[in-house]
């Protein structure tokens, strides 16, 4: 009850909650559209399957998928699907757990923020989109 106040702010916040969770990965889905190849010899050097493959997925949901839910555009279900890619790529990507410092510290922290992204995404997957997107009109 005593924060009625940010209540009236709710759909401003979940606008910018959506536009700060994403913005990472458009960015990062923009640099490996622009850099396939490397991307791809990047993804084969992690142990990627089929590194082609596995570049064409992370451009999708990091591009693609994060501009549709800036936009708030099947905002739920693909808040959903994000939060499986983003543990996929902690698990592939940061698996400190086999490693050594000052690798495993640096790896072990880049795992937790993706496990926290995960926590945003899984926010978004219950709050909805808000009013400002796609879905809401």
């Amino acid at each position: 009850m005593r924060y009625n106040l940010l209540d009236n702010q709710r759909n401003e916040f979940i606008l910018v909650a959506r536009i700060l969770l994403m913005i990472l990965f458009v960015i990062s889905g923009w640099a490996k559209l622009t850099h396939f190849s490397g991307t791809v010899a990047y993804m084969g050097s992690l142990g990627a399957p089929v590194p082609e493959v596995a570049t064409g997925i992370a451009i999708f949901m990091e591009f693609f998928a994060g501009i549709m839910i800036i936009a708030g555009f099947y905002t739920r279900p693909l808040a959903l699907l994000f939060a499986l890619f983003v543990l996929g790529t902690a698990l592939i990507g940061h698996p400190f757990w086999h490693m050594v410092d000052p690798e495993r510290a640096t790896n072990q922290i880049n795992f937790l923020k993706n496990v926290s992204i995960i926590g945003g995404l899984l926010l978004l997957v219950v709050s909805g989109p808000g009013r400002y997107s796609v879905d809401g009109r």
